[in-house]
């Protein structure tokens, strides 16, 4: 399954259907008179937030989303049918903005969630509606509202509880394969995670959703690296944790690099707790480990965790750490799925 977090579309609701023109002709009728009717109302164009995808490929390959127009009135008083609408299904955790991206449009955070972004025309009226005392055989009809269209560009930003953050190599897919089912790529060269990845957590009776997002370098602000943009996948987060390879380089100057690009980037970012792991503490002694964690302390960390992802010690703490930090009941629970980072997703379409 590859994933895809930008698309841009098009949308056009619609157009309402033409009132009739019609007069009546009955044998025997001594007096006829209008009788046409109005027309149908057009389709509305619906976004609705579906459990079970976290990407936008499908929309990489149908672009154009267009409602039918209502259909025309009919004689004998009869109302043309209103068109069906038409309802395009998104990732919870989607937003719509406008065609320069300057504008948030709508934004589905919870499963479910229905919007009629653009409203279908009315119907136009048919010459038995302007019939009067004084106009007995009216041939005025209205053509229908026109339709609404426009681009919009989808941005999907993953819904987590808990953010993974760090430099290149920290051991974050071999974390998050550690403690969820995910089986993320694992590999001893830079980025061996190239998009975002999400895992559920299992933990003293509850859940939670961990988002992995590609490591960080300096300068990823200015698009070094794989750049920034994934970062948007942790601002809904309410921890992130820091992973710092304790056999790497200088951990303070790890931790500092990775601050900095947060505070960059912004989106209150800086404002979220961080639980900072020193992580590969099997290739590592006790002693070293208490002194790179008193270093990060010094550096402004507020909690310092020693863990091993490949081993699992240290990570029970870690996670009771984080538990603190959320809700009895998580977003997981609440919605009650679960999102596996590699499972296939069901063929689907984003149109009802």
């Amino acid at each position: 399954m590859h994933f895809l977090d930008q698309a841009k579309i098009f949308i056009k609701s619609g157009a309402g259907g033409p009132g009739a023109v019609s007069f009546r002709r009955e044998k025997y009728v001594e007096y006829g008179g209008p009788d046409g009717g109005a027309g149908g109302k057009g389709g509305d164009i619906v976004f609705e937030a579906v459990p079970g995808l976290n990407t936008l490929i499908d929309f990489r390959y149908a672009q154009h989303f267009k409602a039918s127009r209502g259909s025309h009135g009919m004689g004998k008083d009869r109302t043309g049918a209103g068109a069906k609408d038409l309802v395009i299904k998104v990732p919870v955790g989607t937003q719509v903005l406008s065609e320069d991206k300057e504008q948030i449009l709508a934004d589905f955070t919870e499963v479910g969630q229905r919007m009629v972004f653009l409203e279908g025309g009315q119907g136009g009226r048919g010459n038995a509606s302007y019939k009067s005392s004084t106009n007995r055989a009216p041939r005025q009809h209205q053509p229908g509202e026109p339709s609404e269209e426009m681009w919009v560009w989808l941005r999907l930003k993953l819904l987590a509880d808990v953010g993974l953050l760090g430099l290149p190599n920290a051991g974050k897919s071999t974390f998050i394969n550690q403690i969820t089912n995910t089986r993320a790529k694992v590999g001893d060269y830079a980025f061996t995670t190239l998009v975002p990845k999400l895992g559920v957590v299992h933990h003293k009776g509850r859940e939670f959703v961990l988002a992995d997002i590609p490591g960080l370098i300096e300068g990823a602000a200015e698009g070094a690296g794989i750049g920034d943009r994934f970062l948007g996948h942790i601002e809904r987060c309410r921890v992130l944790i820091h992973l710092i390879d304790i056999a790497g380089e200088d951990p303070a100057v790890a931790m500092r690099v990775v601050e900095g690009e947060l505070e960059a980037y912004g989106e209150g970012l800086t404002d979220k707790p961080r639980l900072v792991a020193l992580n590969k503490l099997d290739l590592a002694d006790e002693e070293l480990a208490e002194g790179f964690a008193e270093e990060l302390l010094a550096a402004g960390a507020d909690r310092v965790f020693a863990v091993s992802a490949a081993t699992g010690a240290g990570i029970e703490p870690l996670l009771d750490a984080v538990l603190s930090y959320l809700p009895e009941q998580t977003s997981t629970e609440t919605h009650g799925a679960e999102v596996e980072a590699e499972e296939e997703t069901e063929n689907w379409s984003p149109l009802d």
